[in-house]
């Protein structure tokens, strides 16, 4: 839809004047270099490993329980427990089984918890680089008389006249080579 509005946009602006000045950037390679980007990637593996210590904890947990129940289902095997000592170990099992079945619910429910708190914690990132960089842009656009500067990725076709990707990432402090062979290297 976005695509669209500003396909209809730049073809109107283009009809109505040819004094109109556009460019293109490409904006997830602008993301990579932005300043924040390498933070944001440690903080988002920090947390994802902090998630998992938790997922961690709570499987040992059940690892232990676990082992409890294997070692009261062998001296089950035991020909010569008196029936009061067997039926103390089943409810001593059933009991484990309970908690067995209460861990993973845990479990599954702090997994779905920790991937979506990461999810949003990215978008949220994601949103101040992008917030950051649409402000950049607008600056870089007003410096250089741009009436339009769109992201590549989201034109059905831009001649490469109109890129001004390398400009944007010198106002970065980055050079534009480099930027582009990190991003070819992967």
């Amino acid at each position: 839809m976005k695509k669209t509005v500003f396909a209809v946009a730049a073809a109107i602006a283009v009809s109505a004047s040819a004094e109109l000045k556009f460019g293109t950037v490409d904006l997830m390679l602008l993301v990579k270099n932005h300043p924040n980007y390498e933070s944001n990637k440690t903080l988002l593996t920090s947390t994802d490993n902090d998630y998992q210590k938790k997922l961690d904890a709570i499987k040992a947990e059940g690892d232990k329980l676990q082992e409890e129940g294997k070692k009261l289902s062998e001296q089950m095997r035991n020909p010569m427990l008196a029936t009061k000592a067997k039926s103390d170990i089943e409810n001593q099992l059933v009991d484990i089984q309970k908690k067995l079945m209460g861990i993973e619910q845990r479990y599954r429910s702090e997994a779905v918890r920790c991937r979506q708190d990461l999810q949003d914690l990215e978008r949220r990132l994601l949103k101040t680089t992008t917030d950051d960089l649409r402000k950049r842009i607008a600056k870089f656009a007003g410096a250089n008389g741009y009436d339009f500067i769109f992201d590549a990725n989201a034109a059905a076709y831009a001649g490469k006249s109109f890129d001004v990707t390398d400009d944007m990432l010198k106002a970065l402090g980055v050079d534009p080579k480099e930027a582009r062979g990190r991003d070819e290297g992967k």
